[in-house]
Order: structure tokens, then C-alpha cells, then sequence
């Protein structure tokens, strides 16, 4: 197995981890502000590289440059989910799986015409799983600047990973998500009152460990053989999985449309692979 082939697949079970912590989140911010969830998340993930800080001198202004875009993501996303539904949410920022190409273009990279159909179709398919039709509001603007921000991540990531060593970006991408998001709940005022709540320990256990420490790994590994806009088009799954965890964990019912738009996005992500696998053993012929 070549090292492309395992990028996407690496890409691919992240999705998986990541639609899985919507029924895990879901549960948890019933007693638990989001912004200390996710400061406790962070933190978690943080301490599983501690041991390479000492390697991590030159990996800190990287490190803290993919920290701030995502905490970006988090915030806006956060905030448009305050004046808009779950659905549009979720909508509007698969247009990161568009924004990416589109950006690589601006930027005078090449794009394969298989990754523009592949992002295209996986954003009508998440378009038909979750887009649910309500009327535009302030909310969509704050989830648009989180589609921007998490297509710039994506887009810098794909830089920093070929860099430097997976282990130390994640270490010092996490230290600095962490002192963001404790910022923030500092400023809300969640972090004064963390010692009255309790805290939903086996939540922030797995989404510290599997869907930050292990993801953001799995990432940086990933996406340094995996271009940025065929990474995009693969995270696109998320809802997907997020649908199918519902359905299974909480009993939602996805209807018609969903199970097409899913169907779609599927789809779009195995093209891209498969013909991603294909250039591959062109050139290896060549």
C-alpha cells in the first residue's frame, strides 16, 4: 500500500471518529458549557504529546497559525449555531469542500477535473442530507466565515505537514487551541463557573483522545500525501457518518433525501479516490 492510498484512508476513518462525537456532544452539552467541552478537549488531546515538546522548537509558529484558524472555525460555527438550525449549519460549511479547490486555483495550483466533480457532488449531497429549507439569518453569515476558515485550514495544513513532524504539529497545534478556547472561556465567564458543574468525564475522554488527539494526528499524517483539495472532498463524509450514527445511537429517522444526498457524497468520495488510485499507478507506470 502506497502512502497516498494510506493518506486517504487515514482521512477517511477520521470522518468516521468525527461523525461518531455528534451523539457524544449531544449528550454532553446537555450539562456542560460548550466552551469548557471543548477546552477539556483540547487539553486532553494536548497531553498526549507532551513528550515531544522537546522537538517541537521550530513547529510553534506553525502550530499556533493552524490553531488560530480553527479555533476561528469553532467560534463562528459556534456562535452561527446560537441564530440558525443544525442543518443549514452543516450545509453551509461543506461549502469548505468547494472553497478548497477554489483557493488552490487562486493560488495557481492545477486542480484535477475529477476533484472539482467529486467536491461539487458531495456538496449537493450534503446539501440533500442536511439542508432542511428555513428562511436565511444571521446565522448563515458566522457558518459561511466557518466554511472560509476551515478551507484555509485545510489549505495550510497541507503546507505545515510537509514540514514538519505529525507528532509535534499536533502538539503544538492543540497547545495553542487550548489556550484560545481558554481564553474564550475566560471571557464568557464559563471558566469562573467550572467548579459548580460537573463534568461529563467519559465525553471529554473520548472526544479528547479519539476525536482530538487521534484525529489530529491521523490528519497531519494524511494530508502530507493527500492533496488539500482531495482531503477536502473526503471530509465531506462527516455528516454522512454523523447521520448514520444518529440513526443507529438515537434513532433519528433520515428519510428519502437523506439517504440520496448520502448516497451522493459516498459516491463523490469514492470517485476521488479511485481516481486519485488511478494517477497513481500511472505515474508508477510511467
Amino acid at each position: 500500500m502506497n502512502a497516498h492510498l494510506r493518506g486517504l484512508l487515514a482521512l477517511t476513518f477520521v470522518t468516521l471518529i468525527w461523525g461518531s462525537t455528534f451523539v457524544v456532544v449531544k449528550g454532553a452539552l446537555e450539562q456542560f458549557p460548550p466552551s469548557l467541552l471543548m477546552l477539556l478537549r483540547f487539553l486532553v488531546g494536548a497531553a498526549f504529546f507532551l513528550p515531544f515538546w522537546k522537538r517541537a522548537r521550530g513547529a510553534w509558529g506553525p502550530g499556533l497559525d493552524l490553531a488560530f484558524w480553527a479555533f476561528l472555525g469553532y467560534a463562528t460555527q459556534t456562535i452561527g449555531l446560537l441564530y440558525t438550525t443544525a442543518g443549514r449549519s452543516a450545509f453551509i460549511t461543506a461549502l469548505s469542500v468547494v472553497l478548497v479547490p477554489v483557493f488552490a486555483g487562486l493560488l495557481g495550483r492545477r486542480v484535477p477535473v475529477w476533484v472539482w466533480l467529486g467536491a461539487l457532488a458531495s456538496f449537493v449531497g450534503v446539501g440533500l442530507l442536511a439542508y432542511d429549507g428555513s428562511p436565511p439569518n444571521a446565522g448563515d453569515f458566522w457558518t459561511l466565515a466557518t466554511a472560509v476558515t476551515y478551507a484555509v485550514y485545510i489549505l495550510r495544513l497541507e503546507r505545515f505537514t510537509r514540514l514538519h513532524d505529525a507528532f509535534v504539529l499536533s502538539l503544538t497545534q492543540l497547545v495553542g487551541l487550548s489556550l484560545f478556547v481558554g481564553a474564550w472561556a475566560w471571557v464568557s465567564g464559563d471558566l469562573a463557573a467550572f467548579a459548580g458543574l460537573e463534568v461529563p468525564w467519559a465525553a471529554v475522554l473520548y472526544l479528547g483522545v479519539a476525536a482530538t488527539a487521534l484525529t489530529t494526528w491521523l490528519m497531519a499524517v494524511g494530508q502530507r500525501s493527500v492533496s488539500a483539495p482531495e482531503a477536502a472532498v473526503i471530509y465531506s463524509m462527516e455528516p454522512v457518518w454523523a447521520a448514520t450514527f444518529a440513526y443507529f445511537v438515537l434513532g433519528e429517522v433520515l428519510g428519502l433525501r437523506g439517504v440520496v444526498g448520502g448516497a451522493l457524497v459516498v459516491l463523490a468520495v469514492a470517485v476521488v479516490q479511485w481516481s486519485a488510485a488511478a494517477a497513481e499507478r500511472g505515474r508508477g507506470a510511467g
